[in-house]
């Protein structure tokens, strides 16, 4: 993932203040995909 992606990514989770930035540090490339797959991104399958 690109740093600037990374960020907006970042950002977006601290400010839902779903973790710190403490915590946010400390994770992976892939944990923070998921967490904002997990949180932010819709699938068509929520809406069946």
């Amino acid at each position: 993932m690109s740093q600037v992606e990374r960020k907006s990514k970042v950002q977006k989770l601290i400010e839902q203040q779903k973790f710190n930035e403490k915590d946010i540090s400390k994770m992976t490339d892939s944990q923070i995909e998921y967490y904002h797959w997990l949180y932010f991104d819709d699938s068509v399958y929520d809406y069946m």
